[in-house]
This record gives structure tokens, C-alpha cells and sequence, in this order.
């Protein structure tokens, strides 16, 4: 059978697997949980069911095959979210704030210890992460964030000194900038497949290319499937990007943008040389960021987040295939790194990143029946959330009342957008306005007023990060 995915890191992760056999859900399946969507969220709260109650019966169905979607294709980053901490502090209250700041720092040690115990090796590297400035307009862009942080006793970042900050990340054009050392990459599409290899040795159900077309909540809980369906007592919805098409409520929580990426051939003597032989994360401060990292095998990925937003958060054909900024991208790259002005990219590709309006993920229930759950709006850094993600779930769904479920992240969404046309209207002017005001900060220009107000709206659609202007 033939696979074509565009994402480098899923197609060799099926290389790998050799022959792969799918099961399709062809017949009617009885469950205590089931659960749609086959990625990282979908397999963790799985697998944390298992463990809490391994009796419980669980089917997993996925539309393509397990890691097809986000989990496989994103950049690899392992990023906490210690850098949202101000907007999660006002908007859910400083208790859950830390809680999450926490639990997203832990999750990086988890996950390694699980591939490790597991015995399978999704090239995790913690050697940190950097968020650093490209321009003196973006210098001391977390000090009050640091602040904040240290005021509630959970600051891992310090600022370095210019020398330091290029060593670090190989570049000339980072002038300043925070390094945290809980952090780091991995290979995201061996992650998902080894985390669907392990959930089906627990004897949980797993079929691929088995799309959920409908559910039914009248009398049972029934999904849907063109041949087959399963009845079950709960259902949990994990399919992130894909979550509004089904869920008319959650259509105004989030908002679809690209997340484009490039990669180049191996070049290890010339990463060698720039001092990124590692598994450390780059991230610049502007808000829609570039960032970078290494692969153990020499290749350097190189990304921007930001770039095409769909109309009415429709998962566009165009999330499926080549970046439609790859030649940007390469020109980006080599004013980061002149010396590889003349390195090979192998490939670029894109998927769909759910934007929160906060910025940072929430679950919830079915406003109209409690036994369908669901949680997604990671953001653009959902590989260590995703972890925390399956622990909250899997609490809702074994009603269990702990700190999460009993927090203000298990509320559903706390912020809304505007509806169409006006939310893809407005972030497109403002997407704009956030290059022009970037362009002109990289090169020691004062932005114009309007450019500089709106983008002050762009924490709805990029990053929340960014504590100073």
C-alpha cells in the first residue's frame, strides 16, 4: 500500500514500520471509551486511562493513520508553557496558572522516561531552549515575565549575554535573548507511532482510516463510521484542527493558521561548526516566530508560524501539502545562517495549528451531554501539553475530582473570536500589520502607529509569549 504524506518526519517513521498493517472498523464495536482522534492527545489519555483503571475497554479510531495530523508533522519542539504564564495567570487565575507552568515542565522528563521504560526511542534531546531577539527593538522582551515567574517560585530562564545567545544558537543575527534548560526535540512521528505501538499492547483497540463521519447521543452514544460504528458510555474527542467541524459550539474558540516548515539535507560538518550538534530549540521574539532546530542526523529545520489562515476553520487542502512560503522560508534561513547559503532543502511542508484566543489549550464537556468530552487549542506547542492534555481527559472521563478537573482550564473556552467573515478578515489585516511592524523593527525603524495598535491584537492569533512592546 502506498502512502503519501508530506510531513519528512511521519514518512520515515512508516519506513521504519516496514509493512504496516491497518485494522478499518468494519463492524459494530461495544466500548466503555471511545475515542477519536489517533494523535498525541488521543493516545495519551488512552494510555493514562489504562493505567488508572486497565479494565476499562477503549477503542481508538483515526481518520488516516495515528500521527497523520499535528502530532507528525510539527516541528519537534519541546516547548513548556512557563512563557504564557502572565495571560494563563489573568485569565485562569494564578493556582491553575503555576499548576499547568509545572505540569508542562515535568511533561519533558515524563515523556522520556515512558519511551525509555517502553524501550522504543523517538530521539529526544533535552539540551534546553532559546528565545532570542533579532533586532534591539525585541531586547528585554521577558524581563517581566522572569518577574512573574520568580514571584511564584517556578522561573527556569535566565538571560545571557549577547556572546553567549550566538553561541548558543549559532546565529550572528540573535543579539539578545532567555535560555531555560527544560527544553527540547524530538522526532515527532516516531513518538505518536511508538505511543500507538504500546496503547495496542495494553489492549487498547486502535482502527486507522476510519474517519467518524456522525455520532449519535439519544439513547447511546454511537460514532459513526462509512462501515462500521461504535456504541459506547463515553466519548472523547481528540482531533484538535478538525474539533469545530463537528462541534458547531467550539467554532468561534479558535482560529486555523499554518505552521510552515523547511528542512535541509544532512550537513554535518557545517552544523558541527555553528555549534548545533544538539538538541536545543531556537524560537525569535517576534509573534509569529521563526524557529530552528538540529536532527541527530545533521539536517537543520527551520520554521515560521503565522502564515495562511482559513475561512471559517476549514482544514484547507493547502495544510496537506508544500509550504506555500518555501522560498521565504530559504531566505530566512540564510540570513540566520549565511554559511549555508548554498545547502540543500529537501523538502517543506505545513499543517494546521488551532489558535486560541488566550493563547494556551482548554477542555471541556458537551454543553448538552457530560459523557462527550473534548480538548484541544494547543497553540503551536502542543507536543508537552499534549502529555498534561491526556492526564486532564483521562481524569474527566473517569470522573474523577482532582485539581484538574476542578480548574478553570476544564471550562471549555474562556474566549471567544468574532464570527466570520470578521474573525478571517481581521487576522489578516492584522497579520499584516504584524510584518510590516516587524520588518521595519528588524531594521531600527519606528513602526507606524496603526501597524503597532493592531498588532497589539495579534495575541489572538500568534503568540502570547511576548511580554514587552
Amino acid at each position: 500500500m502506498t502512502h503519501n504524506y508530506q510531513s519528512p518526519w511521519f514518512k520515515e517513521a512508516l519506513e521504519l514500520e516496514g509493512e504496516l498493517k491497518i485494522n478499518t472498523l468494519n463492524s459494530k464495536e461495544i466500548s466503555d471509551i471511545c475515542i477519536v482522534g489517533g494523535g498525541y492527545t488521543g493516545l495519551w489519555t488512552a494510555l493514562k486511562i489504562k493505567e488508572k483503571k486497565p479494565k476499562t475497554n477503549i477503542i481508538i479510531i483515526e481518520k488516516d493513520l495515528c500521527g497523520s495530523g499535528a502530532s507528525g508533522r510539527n516541528g519537534g519542539c519541546m516547548i513548556p508553557l512557563s512563557s504564557k504564564f502572565p495571560a494563563m495567570k489573568k485569565i485562569v487565575g494564578t493556582k491553575d496558572a503555576v499548576r499547568m507552568v509545572k505540569a508542562s515542565e515535568e511533561a519533558i522528563n515524563k515523556i522520556s522516561n515512558y519511551c525509555k521504560l517502553n524501550s522504543f526511542d523517538p530521539q529526544i534531546r533535552i539540551n534546553g531552549i532559546v528565545y532570542a531577539a533579532t533586532n534591539n527593538k525585541h531586547r528585554g522582551g521577558f524581563d517581566n515575565l522572569i518577574n512573574e515567574l520568580k514571584d511564584n517560585n517556578i522561573n527556569s530562564w535566565e538571560r545571557l549575554t549577547k556572546e553567549k545567545i550566538q553561541k548558543l544558537t549559532g546565529s550572528k543575527r540573535n543579539i539578545d535573548g532567555y535560555y531555560s534548560a527544560i527544553g527540547g526535540s524530538l522526532q515527532p512521528a516516531l513518538l505518536v507511532r511508538g505511543l500507538k505501538k504500546i496503547a495496542e499492547k495494553k489492549g487498547i483497540k486502535i482502527f486507522e482510516k476510519s474517519e467518524m463521519l456522525s455520532y449519535q447521543d439519544n439513547d447511546k452514544l454511537i460514532v459513526k463510521s462509512i462501515n462500521g460504528e461504535v456504541e459506547c458510555k463515553k466519548l472523547i474527542v481528540a482531533i484538535n484542527a478538525w474539533t469545530p467541524s463537528f462541534f458547531s459550539f467550539l467554532s468561534r474558540s479558535v482560529i486555523l493558521v499554518s505552521s510552515d516548515m523547511i528542512i535541509s539535507e544532512p550537513i554535518n560538518n557545517k552544523i558541527e561548526k555553528l555549534n548545533l550538534n544538539n538538541g536545543i530549540v531556537v524560537l525569535d521574539s517576534n509573534l509569529f516566530t521563526h524557529y530552528y532546530r538540529t536532527t541527530i542526523d545533521g539536517r537543520l529545520m527551520f520554521g515560521k508560524g503565522g502564515n495562511t489562515f482559513s475561512l471559517n476553520n476549514k482544514v484547507i487542502r493547502s495544510f496537506d501539502g508544500p509550504s506555500s512560503i518555501e522560498n521565504f522560508l530559504k531566505k530566512s534561513l540564510v540570513k540566520f545562517f549565511p554559511s549555508l547559503k548554498n545547502t540543500k532543502i529537501i523538502q517543506s511542508w505545513n499543517g494546521p495549528s488551532e489558535r486560541t484566543k488566550t493563547g494556551f489549550p482548554f477542555f471541556g464537556y458537551h454543553p448538552k451531554n457530560k459523557n462527550i468530552i473534548y480538548g484541544f487549542g494547543y497553540s503551536g506547542n502542543g507536543i508537552l501539553p499534549t502529555y498534561v492534555g491526556g492526564e486532564i481527559l483521562s481524569s474527566m472521563a473517569l470522573e474523577e475530582k482532582n485539581e484538574w478537573t476542578m480548574s478553570n482550564f476544564c471550562k471549555g473556552p474562556i474566549k471567544q473570536f468574532p464570527p466570520e467573515p470578521f474573525r478571517w478578515i481581521g487576522a489578516i489585516i492584522i497579520r499584516n500589520a504584524v510584518r510590516r511592524k516587524e520588518n521595519a523593527e528588524q531594521h531600527d525603524r519606528n513602526p507606524n502607529w496603526i501597524d503597532q495598535q493592531l498588532a497589539k491584537l495579534a495575541t489572538s492569533i500568534g503568540r502570547v509569549d511576548r511580554i514587552k512592546d
